[in-house]
């Protein structure tokens, strides 16, 4: 059972070396971006329902 962790840590390590990292400025345009979209769609999906929450209100 140790060996069998030992070679699963030894994988992950050479896994690992083999991913690209983003850079600092492109991981902050990046965050940014997510940012951005999920607060335009929180706000798209707030106007939507209230939309939907007065029709519902007028029609009962």
């Amino acid at each position: 059972m140790i060996k069998k962790v030992q070679q699963f840590g030894s994988d992950v390590k050479f896994e690992m070396s083999k991913v690209s990292w983003p850079d600092w400025d492109s991981l902050k345009g990046s965050t940014y971006i997510v940012l951005i979209l999920s607060v335009i769609l929180t706000v798209f999906l707030f106007i939507v329902d209230f939309i939907l929450s007065k029709i519902i209100s007028i029609i009962m």
